[in-house]
């Protein structure tokens, strides 16, 4: 039964039934403030990756030097 479904569904479908669910579940005003806090989450993310990366680069600097 699902296997006929998700042959149906393809794509681009998926995203609007995920979009549909979350508007069902968190209702349409929640979601501007999830979308906020999603991207604040990323540029953290972003930010710590750039960091480690920066400290990996010294610290192997580091080791050539030595």
């Amino acid at each position: 039964m699902l296997e006929g479904v998700s042959n149906f569904i393809q794509g681009q479908e998926w995203i609007f039934i995920i979009i549909i669910a979350v508007v069902f579940i968190f209702g349409a005003k929640k979601i501007p403030e999830l979308a906020k806090t999603f991207g604040k989450a990323k540029g953290e993310y972003e930010k710590g990756k750039i960091e480690g990366e920066k400290e990996l680069k010294d610290l192997k600097d580091k080791e050539k030097l030595d």
